[in-house]
């Protein structure tokens, strides 16, 4: 079983290996070491990959199920790989023994991958931290094309083992720029060809169902966790299931593909912290605000909030001017 796959583990290993995650580490912060080398791992974005990701987002575009602006090639999703990178982590320590919660994403996008193509990833803990009784970890990660081009750069914080439900909601060290959220009754709609201060993207409603965070979770590598195991989750304080952070990034990614689209792909940026947990089912609507624009690049505010009322996400995006007629 030599040939890449598209996944950071085999899972056709379970034919002959009965323990999956034999020799890795025990995933507690008192077990890290810094710097620490994560990966490389080659996997291949074939069509199933692409598919399965489509399914977890529920985001069929036509870029990456037909053809794309990029030489009429089918796409990667922008973020299809952001949850490979933040993952990397289990290629040394035991996936299923994880109950830890993603706090800050960072992405940089470069370039697309293709369809078929087979990308290295790598990456290193880089920092590790105490703050509130709880033990923080940075990782530093990159996804690199078969040409040798840069396709995703990831930054990441991570609690490495915690109960979710204690901690979730209560804040985290605030930003100087903060995201409320709020949008006027009179906010003008966002418009690609000329870009404003003000004006507000679309809103983007999504429910992610326990069969979509299981399989974005990993459940097809027989991995176990409180995003796709009704068991563990209640054994950490959860009720049900919770959608990983990384699944809600993607909803934010797609929101910013679908406003500034092709664009996003050669130079977006998008930073987010998570506030909340999400449990499945639960529905969250995904907005986005202008707040400056320079002659080439569009900073906006991007959120995700629950039904409740609560925000589970906030973030900082940098995007490219929109390209002219290659946003649908």
């Amino acid at each position: 079983m030599t040939d890449v796959t598209r996944d950071l583990t085999d899972p056709r290993r379970a034919v002959v290996a009965d323990d999956l995650e034999a020799g890795l580490k025990e995933p507690l912060f008192e077990n890290l070491e810094i710097p620490e080398k994560l990966g490389p791992v080659t996997i291949r974005v074939d069509d199933h990959k692409i598919k399965r990701y489509a399914f977890t987002q529920d985001d069929y575009h036509s870029w990456h199920l037909v053809e794309s602006p990029f030489d009429g090639k089918r796409i990667a999703h922008a973020s299809l790989l952001g949850n490979d990178l933040v993952q990397l982590f289990t290629t040394v320590y035991a996936a299923s023994r994880v109950v830890g919660l993603h706090t800050e994403e960072q992405l940089w996008f470069d370039s697309p991958a293709y369809l078929n193509e087979k990308v290295t990833l790598q990456g290193t803990y880089t920092e590790a931290y105490e703050r509130r009784g709880q033990g923080y970890v940075v990782m530093e990660a990159t996804a690199t094309g078969e040409d040798g081009r840069s396709i995703l750069r990831h930054r990441g914080v991570e609690i490495l083992r915690t109960a979710p439900a204690k901690i979730a909601g209560r804040g985290s060290t605030s930003p100087s720029k903060r995201v409320t959220g709020e949008v006027s009754e009179d906010a003008p709609e966002f418009t690609p060809n000329a870009p404003a201060s003000g004006q507000v993207l679309p809103p983007l409603t999504k429910t992610f169902t326990t069969e979509q965070a299981a399989v974005f979770s990993r459940v097809g590598e027989y991995v176990r966790n409180i995003h796709n195991d009704l068991g563990i989750a209640r054994a950490y304080g959860l009720r049900v299931p919770i959608v990983q952070g990384q699944q809600q990034y993607g909803a934010m990614v797609e929101a910013l593909t679908r406003a500034f689209g092709s664009a996003l792909f050669t130079g977006g940026r998008l930073r987010v912290k998570f506030l909340n947990t999400v449990d499945v089912h639960e529905p969250v609507e995904i907005r986005g605000k202008v707040t400056g624009v320079t002659h080439d690049r569009v900073e906006l505010d991007v959120w995700v909030r629950k039904q409740d009322g609560a925000l589970s996400a906030v973030g900082w995006a940098e995007m490219p001017l929109p390209k002219p007629n290659n946003t649908k």
